[in-house]
C-alpha cells in the first residue's frame, strides 16, 4: 500500500508497505552533476562521501560500526540529477536506521582532516575510470553528446576541482542546494506510514535558506551529430559508444522506447546481439541502453570488439539502425520484448531497494505512485505501429556521434 505525506517545510515522505521483514530507506536530494559548473564539478559527489565521515555526535569509525551493527546494507550514490543515501535493515531496526541517517544528513562535520583523506579516495576513484576503458568510453560519450551543458559533467568531477574543494565550499553547496522542497524520503517494505512519517517529522526539522536559491535547470539542446572523439590506447579491444536521440523520463512514448531498445540491443535475442555476436562472433559484448533525464535523453550503443573487426561491426550496427528506421519491427519481436519487460518488472518488484528507488524516482518525475499493474498495462498497450513511428524519428540521423578507446586510428574512425 502506497502513502505520501508532505511536511510543513515541503519535504516529501513516500512509503509502500509490502510483505517483508526488510525495510529499505532512502534520502533523496534533487541535486547532481548537471547542476554544477566548471568551478565546482564534483562537489555533489564529494558531499555524498563526506556524509559518512563524521558528525557532531559520531566519528567516522562510530558511524561505520553502527552501520555494521544494524545488520543490513548501506550505501550512497550520486548521478547527473540526484544524490541518494540509503539503508536496508530488518524491520525492528527501522527507528535506529532513521536516527542514524538523520544524523549523517543533518549534522555532518566536514572536518578538514577527513576532507583531505577522502579527497585522496575520490582522486583514486577518478583514476580508476581512466584505467577502465569500458567505463571511460561511456563518460567520454556523455561529455561529447551533452557538450556545452551541465549533463556533460562527469559525476566524480574533475581532478583539479576535487583537489581544491574545502570545508567552506562543501558546506556552502549543502546550504544552498539541500533544501527540503528538493528532498524525498522513501521507504519500502514492512513500514507503517504514520509512524515512519512521524519519525521523519521529528528528525528532519530543516528550513530552507531565505537568501539564496539554486539556479533552475535548463534543458539541453544537443548538437553533437557527426562528432567523433578517440583515445588511442594499446588494448586488446576497441571500446566504442555511439548514440542518437532519446526521450525524457516522463515522455508519453517511454514504453515504446523501452520495448524498442529491448528489440535493438537490450537482451540476448536482440538484433544487435544476434547479428554481431551470435551469427558472426565479432564481439563478446554489444548492447543498447537508454540514458534518460528529467528533460532529455539519448539512446546509446556499446561495442567491445577486436580492432580488426571494428569496421565490420560498426557497419552492422548502422545497418540494423537503418532496418529499424525503414522496415520497423515484427509482431513477434514486439510480443517477445513485452514479455521480457513484464518479467523484468515482476522480478524487480521482489527487491526492496528497487521498490524504494522506484518510489523516489516516480515522486520526482510524476509526483505520484506508479503501480506494477499500471506499468504492465502500459507495456501491453504498446502497438507495433507506434514503435515503428518512434524508430523512424529517433534513428533518422545517419551520422551518429561516437567515442572510441582503443587501438583505432582517427583516420579509420572518420572513414
Amino acid at each position: 500500500m502506497y502513502k505520501k505525506t508532505v511536511l510543513d517545510n515541503s519535504l516529501r515522505i513516500v512509503t509502500e508497505r509490502l510483505p517483508s521483514r526488510l525495510v529499505s530507506i532512502g534520502i533523496w536530494v534533487e541535486i547532481g552533476s548537471r547542476d554544477e559548473d566548471d568551478c565546482n564539478n564534483g562537489t555533489a559527489h564529494f558531499v555524498e562521501h563526506m556524509f559518512f565521515k563524521g558528525t557532531r555526535l559520531r566519528s567516522a569509525q562510530q558511524i561505520a560500526k553502527e552501520l555494521d551493527m544494524l545488520g543490513g546494507m548501506s550505501n550512497a550514490f550520486t548521478s547527473a540529477e540526484h544524490t541518494c543515501f540509503y539503508l536496508t535493515v530488518i524491520d525492528d531496526r527501522l527507528g535506529a536506521a532513521v536516527e542514524l541517517l538523520a544524523d549523517l544528513f543533518l549534522n555532518s562535520a566536514f572536518a578538514p582532516e577527513e576532507i583531505d583523506r577522502e579527497r585522496q579516495v575520490i582522486l583514486q576513484e577518478i583514476a580508476m575510470v581512466e584505467d577502465t576503458p569500458d567505463d571511460l568510453v561511456h563518460e567520454m560519450f556523455s561529455a561529447l553528446y551533452w557538450r556545452g551543458h551541465g549533463l556533460a559533467n562527469p559525476v566524480l568531477g574533475r581532478g583539479e576541482v576535487v583537489s581544491a574543494l574545502d570545508c567552506k565550499r562543501l558546506t556552502e553547496f549543502v546550504r544552498v542546494n539541500y533544501r527540503p522542497e528538493r528532498i524525498v524520503i522513501a521507504a519500502a517494505g514492512n513500514v507503517d506510514h504514520r509512524s515512519f512519517a512521524e519519525l521523519c517529522r521529528n528528525r528532519f526539522k530543516m528550513a530552507p535558506p531565505a537568501d539564496e536559491r539554486p539556479p533552475e535547470r535548463r534543458p539541453p539542446q544537443p548538437d553533437s551529430f557527426g562528432a567523433r572523439r578517440i583515445v588511442e590506447r594499446s588494448l586488446e579491444q576497441a571500446h566504442t559508444v555511439m548514440g542518437t536521440t532519446g526521450l525524457p523520463v516522463d515522455s508519453p512514448d517511454r514504453y515504446k522506447h523501452l520495448l524498442l531498445n529491448s528489440i535493438l540491443g537490450g537482451n540476448m535475442s536482440s538484433r544487435l546481439f544476434q547479428e554481431i555476436r551470435e551469427k558472426r562472433g565479432l564481439a563478446y559484448s554489444v548492447f543498447s541502453y537508454l540514458s534518460t533525464n528529467s528533460d532529455s535523453g539519448y539512446t546509446g550503443i556499446y561495442l567491445g570488439v577486436d580492432p580488426g573487426s571494428w569496421t565490420q561491426a560498426v557497419e552492422l550496427i548502422h545497418k540494423e539502425l537503418a532496418k529499424l528506421r525503414l522496415e520497423g519491427i515484427t509482431e513477434a519481436e514486439l510480443a517477445g520484448a513485452a514479455e521480457y519487460a513484464r518479467g523484468g518488472i515482476y522480478l524487480a518488484a521482489e527487491n526492496m531497494e528497487v521498490r524504494m528507488v522506484s518510489l523516489a524516482k516516480n515522486e520526482f518525475s510524476f509526483g505520484r505512485y506508479l503501480s506494477i499493474e499500471e506499468l504492465t498495462d502500459a507495456i501491453a498497450g504498446v502497438r507495433r505501429e507506434g514503435i515503428n513511428e518512434l524508430a523512424g524519428a529517433l534513428f533518422a540521423e545517419e551520422h551518429l556521434p561516437m567515442c572510441v578507446v582503443g587501438p583505432i586510428s582517427a583516420k579509420l574512425m572518420n572513414a
